[in-house]
């Protein structure tokens, strides 16, 4: 019976790692403004600063998140990422909406949040701030969802002044709206049927963000590329336990000074990216 259940298990973790991944990707319906990638993983907007709207390629499930990474951005305009949750299949809008606020959202069933530079964290009025968890945890949790935060962070790549970015990295205190930024949206069950949404900026959950939601409904994720940010990249999340790659870059970033140092050894080039720019 315990090998029955171990196969059970096995099973269902290989198919929640399947729909992990078809879920990080883009959907191919995407704002007029937006060109994907060949992995549909990376969406850039081409040119003006509106019509970048992108939905997760499937519904999310329940505590599953969302997350991408702001590749690049762009001077000259005002405002940032927007993003959230909508019940409408992309694969049923006559046509996509120029902008998620207000346009989406006017369509009901739609709840996104603009990112700014500072104050993302939502107020909940009459109780008391829930404690956040220092950044090095290895988990974030919220609720019931239990994420590894060391995906959830944005690290700084090897160059000029990394070192100190790093440390501002370890600390936390990246600008939600930076390069290298990741930010990822998600929805928590509760008890009374419905959800809350949450928006999750470099490892720190800002609170829920919109309640209420419809659990019955598929709820697809919204990334708007918007204004100052250009172009975004959709990162996977692995659930449970580190893999073997994540334990190895650990070990290899524990024993030496500095990231550009990974150059010079002797480790396979994969192994080597995925050391310095993760």
């Amino acid at each position: 019976s315990q090998q029955l259940w171990q196969g059970q298990l096995k099973i269902a973790l290989a198919a929640m790692a399947a729909r992990c991944r078809l879920a990080a990707r883009f959907h191919h319906i995407h704002g007029a403004n937006i060109r994907l990638d060949a992995s549909h993983t990376q969406a850039t907007r081409v040119e003006s600063f509106a019509n970048g709207l992108c939905f997760s390629q499937e519904p999310l499930a329940p505590g599953q998140i969302f997350l991408v990474e702001i590749e690049e951005k762009e001077l000259g305009w005002c405002g940032h990422l927007r993003v959230g949750l909508t019940a409408h299949d992309p694969q049923s809008l006559e046509v996509v909406p120029e902008y998620s606020l207000p346009d989406l959202v006017n369509m009901g069933d739609t709840w996104v949040f603009a990112i700014t530079r500072n104050h993302n964290r939502v107020a909940v009025e009459g109780a008391a701030v829930q404690a956040q968890g220092r950044p090095w945890e290895p988990f974030l949790l919220i609720e019931r969802v239990r994420i590894p935060r060391d995906t959830l962070v944005g690290r700084s790549r090897p160059g000029r002044y990394s070192h100190i970015l790093d440390d501002l990295y370890k600390t936390n205190v990246l600008p939600a709206t930076a390069r290298r930024s990741r930010i990822g949206v998600l929805y928590a069950p509760q008890p009374d049927g419905t959800a809350d949404m949450h928006i999750v900026i470099n490892g720190e959950d800002m609170g829920p963000s919109a309640r209420g939601l419809p659990t019955a409904r598929p709820l697809y994720a919204v990334i708007d590329v918007f204004a100052s940010t250009k172009s975004v990249r959709v990162i996977p999340v692995d659930y449970g336990f580190p893999s073997l790659q994540t334990l190895c870059r650990l070990v290899i970033q524990k024993h030496i000074v500095h990231r550009l140092a990974i150059d010079g050894l002797d480790l396979p080039p994969l192994l080597k990216s995925f050391c310095q720019h993760e």
